[in-house]
């Protein structure tokens, strides 16, 4: 039986691709196994969303030839963004590769993977990116209380910055009732925390059902026995209307977790980035969301440096940040991406301006997070325990307020013996840089 590993890089969304995968080539009877020393061939699901992903996917793809050329790995199959928007480039410049696969192939990894095993020749296969398939069996690769459930696939927002629509097509949405078939299954297997999934989630159900239909679908998941938390991931702000709003607030399961890719607060560079309002409209948004649910959580994605970005722009982001004070905040410097219609606009700024208008963001938001932690002391926060750490004798996972691999997470005691994938109410008693302490109650 040939053995096959695979390394996905980059979103949650593309690891639900990965996993789809995975399922298909196991079906099929190879091995899957997570180490790539000595597999007959790796694949390598790759991200292209922004230049160090490009960079990260490469070194990658370049990491498993030298294994190749070493004899510790056989074939090299390339999938994901990266293959679907560089298939030529990737076939002529890297020629050990075995096999490109287009993310409209993904359904024919099967017989790309049994195709290489029988010829010496690159391999190229893309079919339409509507191809893709919305959904499948799957092989989770996330902890076995947890899985992200992606509802949607592509994109039709049009940022100007943003290559994504270009690479994964149009926005599709899945039928909701497959989307609940899949989320009572991975409920039924054991998984408790649900993280929704999409280019932009609150768009869910317009082109299938005429308007948004995610309030309607976090209230169908909310229904689901098995399930603790729903955690709901990119949410664009013009779309976050009360009906939505409603839903976080009144669906006990669905966390009060605000994931909002703002990316400014000046009306002109939103306007550039072909994004709507402007630094008063946000602000009325995050102080309706907190008069609503006080409890609420907002994590939102800046970037800074973007063409044409104005000193006075870039003041009215950093007394926007101040004036927000969102609980996670992440700022990236512009990277232009080919293809793009940002890349090509003028007024492109210099590349120490946008690196060190991103650090000031951030600085000013550590101050913010620093005080926001402190806030927490005293407050018992609902948790999932992800493992224990013997050198310090105590448990870690992440509160109501962390999302996996993005925000930071809490280290505590117990008095008993706790399991990973255990929900258990702590009492945070101090701050250790982005981390919180506490203790079960």
């Amino acid at each position: 039986m040939k053995k096959i590993g695979m390394i996905s890089l980059g979103c949650p969304k593309n690891q639900v691709d990965a996993e789809i995968l995975l399922a298909k080539i196991a079906e099929h009877g190879y091995e899957i196994t997570n180490d790539v020393d000595g597999v007959d061939a790796v694949v390598v699901n790759t991200c292209a969303f922004i230049e160090d992903a490009k960079k990260e996917a490469i070194e990658n793809i370049l990491d498993m030839v030298q294994l190749k050329e070493e004899g510790s790995v056989g074939k090299v199959i390339v999938t994901g963004c990266l293959a679907e928007r560089y298939k030529e480039e990737i076939a002529a410049e890297i020629p050990e590769v075995d096999a490109v696969v287009g993310l409209g192939s993904n359904k024919d990894i099967v017989s790309v993977l049994d195709s290489v095993f029988e010829a010496d020749k690159t391999l190229e296969a893309y079919g339409p990116k509507c191809d893709l398939p919305l959904c499948g069996e799957r092989l989770l690769t996330t902890p076995p209380y947890m899985a992200y459930l992606k509802i949607a696939e592509g994109c039709s927002n049009g940022c100007t910055y943003c290559i994504i629509p270009s690479i994964r097509g149009t926005f599709r949405s899945r039928k909701a009732e497959d989307i609940l078939e899949e989320a009572k299954q991975l409920a039924d297997s054991g998984v408790k925390e649900l993280i929704v999934v999409a280019q932009d989630t609150t768009r869910y159900g317009e082109d299938l059902y005429g308007k948004s239909a995610l309030p309607a679908l976090l209230t169908a998941l909310n229904k689901i026995e098995k399930l603790q938390w729903i955690r709901v991931l990119y949410c664009y702000p013009e779309r976050l209307t009360d009906e939505m709003i409603d839903a976080f607030a009144e669906n006990e399961k669905v966390l009060p977790y605000f994931d909002i890719p703002i990316q400014h607060a000046s009306a002109d560079v939103l306007k550039r980035m072909h994004r709507v309002g402007d630094k008063e409209t946000l602000l009325a948004l995050i102080e309706k969301i907190r008069k609503r649910i006080p409890d609420a959580v907002l994590r939102t994605t800046l970037i800074a440096g973007f063409p044409g970005e104005t000193e006075e722009d870039f003041e009215t982001l950093c007394e926007f940040v101040k004036e927000a004070r969102f609980d996670r905040l992440g700022c990236f410097a512009y990277s232009p991406e080919e293809g793009t219609l940002a890349a090509k606009m003028p007024d492109q700024i210099e590349d120490e301006v946008k690196t060190a208008r991103g650090e000031h963001i951030m600085e000013l938001q550590y101050r913010i997070f620093e005080e926001k932690n402190r806030e927490i002391v005293g407050k018992i926060l609902p948790t999932v325990v992800e493992g224990y750490d013997p050198y310090t004798d105590s448990y870690y996972g992440r509160t109501y307020r962390d999302a996996p691999e993005i925000d930071g997470q809490i280290n505590f005691t117990c008095g008993y013996t706790l399991e990973e994938g255990d929900f258990v109410e702590v009492e945070v008693f101090d701050v250790r840089d982005y981390d919180l302490i506490g203790e079960v109650v």
